[in-house]
């Protein structure tokens, strides 16, 4: 059984490109889509744990490559650092207006920018003011118990704690603001599956988008000031 990719209370892995495969006898969770019953990748959960520290800060690397953001999806813990670097021969202009983190990377081609710490909880958007139609994740965490699903929508969490505890499940279609979170709960031993409502998905707009504008519009106002 593909056991997805998972990471708990240990976010290096993810960042070293290590996901926990091997079975275990903690709960089992299942991510679909409720439309059509598919399963769902790069769905984020979150496990609180009595009395357990959030997850350490760690480095992360999202890659340009042929006008893409590699992984469509990234989780950093707080405090963690992302580096941008440019694979492809065009430059790139990597921003995010997302309330966890304001930035933006000025255009830039070979070379890769100081990295981007991410000190507040939340999700955010990045975007490419060249290209429309790069759009990537990256899901700041707080809490202990982390994990990704793989392609086959599914991951097993190590043992828990006795009780039941709070779970928060996250994926990029989840609704149009990129910020809403599935809430329920889970116990040791439960096998169960989380079916998400999630919006459909809008075709890339030949005009540039809403965000794109009010990029350009920052960059006018500070060229004003």
């Amino acid at each position: 059984m593909n056991h997805g990719k998972s990471v708990f209370g240990c976010l290096a892995w993810l960042c070293l490109g290590l996901f926990l495969a091997t079975p275990v006898s903690g709960a089992q969770l299942q991510v679909i889509d409720a439309s059509t019953g598919e399963p769902l990748e790069n769905a984020v959960i979150e496990v609180q744990l009595p009395d357990a520290s959030p997850a350490a800060g760690y480095n992360a690397q999202v890659t340009q490559r042929d006008a893409t953001f590699l992984p469509h999806v990234s989780v950093v813990a707080v405090g963690g650092r992302v580096i941008f670097p440019n694979r492809d021969t065009t430059r790139h202009h990597v921003f995010s207006f997302s309330p966890a983190k304001v930035f933006d990377l000025e255009l830039y081609l070979q070379d890769t920018p100081p990295p981007v710490i991410f000190d507040q909880a939340g999700v955010v958007v990045l975007g490419c003011n060249i290209h429309d139609h790069m759009q990537a994740f990256i899901v700041i965490s707080d809490a202990p118990g982390i994990a990704m699903t793989g392609v086959d929508g599914r991951v097993t969490l190590p043992d828990l704690p006795p009780g039941r505890h709070p779970l928060r499940v996250w994926h990029p279609r989840l609704d149009d603001t990129h910020q809403q979170w599935w809430d329920g709960q889970i116990t040791q031993g439960d096998i169960r599956t989380v079916a998400l409502n999630l919006e459909a998905r809008l075709p890339v707009p030949a005009e540039p988008s809403a965000l794109q504008e009010r990029f350009k519009q920052a960059l006018q106002d500070r060229e004003g000031s």
